[in-house]
């Protein structure tokens, strides 16, 4: 075997036991919960916005722009409920280069998946204890989840992960909120069929249990855009690409159909600046068809305290050290304009 065994990491249980979420966060999550749920289960006709920084790198800034969001979050509540992105695994399509927090708690240092592990929990608390939102995190890892499984408010399920099985099935065992975003390719088929999968119960071999899961009713579609066969971004927040989305969508009969759209990634052309567009462009759309206003509940938008990114070693606080991300001047004047019109 071509591996080396470092150190072994313990146990989600052990994680938790160590760092607890305080009894009185656990309820004001409990609370926050259901508020999301019920968004989706048609139970409340706000729109969700899913926003925050591409990759959460450094606790103090990620914190920072929290605490804004939160300032904003109270002036539009009866509107919008924000779920801030906490992205603390961050996938890389070669798997080179940085990997998030979870591998590496500072970015200038060796990976640490232990000193990781407590980073990132660590983070997700003190977020949610200080600003009761609790956040978005990305399942790139499907054992990972189990170190957050009571902080987090949404999981999302990327582009190069919702054709692996092993995700799928774990979404049908999550009670969150889980977003299952398109393929790279663009083909919304098999996000679908992710999701369809998702909603189902499963038997299956997990942290080397055997385990039966119930399915999770939560399990949803996130419009992300595509690459094709000569590396060109395709969209697919347009119109016509909605509406063909959305009918195929419905077409399944699934529990609780919902699209979030990611303005940004292959949307957006990874040029940044393009998300406010596109999410005046996503609203106008939803005027236009019903099924497209009842089904399209929510963006994902990437935004941080300072425009663009950087290279790590640059050391400019607050700025992306992955995908280029709005700063928080534009973020906070889009928020308000969304408000506006949905």
């Amino acid at each position: 075997m071509n591996m080396k065994f470092i150190k072994k990491i313990p146990t989600a249980e052990e994680i938790i036991e160590q760092i607890p979420l305080p009894e009185h966060i656990k309820k004001i999550k409990q609370a926050r919960d259901e508020q999301i749920s019920n968004i989706l289960e048609n139970k409340d006709n706000r729109f969700i916005l899913i926003i925050g920084p591409c990759s959460a790198d450094n606790e103090d800034s990620v914190c920072e722009y929290i605490g804004k969001l939160a300032v904003v979050q109270e002036k539009v509540k009866e509107k919008i409920l924000i779920i801030p992105r906490i992205y603390t695994n961050k996938p890389r399509t070669t798997g080179e280069g940085y990997k998030g927090m979870v591998h590496q708690p500072d970015p200038s240092k060796d990976p640490n998946l232990f000193e990781g592990i407590i980073a990132i929990r660590k983070l997700h608390i003190r977020a949610l204890s200080e600003f009761h939102m609790p956040a978005a995190d990305e399942m790139l890892y499907p054992e990972n989840y189990t170190y957050l499984l009571d902080v987090l408010g949404y999981i999302a399920v990327g582009a190069r992960s919702v054709e692996n099985q092993q995700h799928r099935l774990t979404v049908s065992g999550v009670c969150t909120p889980v977003g299952m975003k398109n393929p790279t390719s663009g083909d919304i088929t098999v996000m679908l069929n992710s999701i369809y999968a998702a909603q189902q119960g499963h038997h299956f071999i997990y942290n080397s249990w055997e385990i039966e899961t119930s399915g999770n009713p939560l399990a949803h579609a996130i419009l992300r855009g595509a690459v094709d066969s000569s590396g060109r971004n395709i969209p697919n927040y347009h119109y016509e690409d909605l509406i063909y989305a959305a009918y195929e969508y419905e077409k399944l009969q699934l529990a609780n159909p919902t699209i979030i759209v990611d303005t940004n990634h292959a949307n957006s052309m990874k040029r940044f600046y393009e998300q406010p567009r596109i999410a005046r462009e996503v609203l106008t759309s939803r005027t236009y068809d019903p099924l497209l206003n009842k089904m399209i509940k929510g963006l994902m938008i990437e935004s941080y305290l300072v425009e663009g990114r950087q290279e790590i070693g640059e050391n400019i606080y607050g700025k992306s050290i992955t995908d280029a991300c709005l700063g928080w001047e534009k973020t906070e004047e889009l928020i308000y304009k969304i408000a506006e019109n949905v």
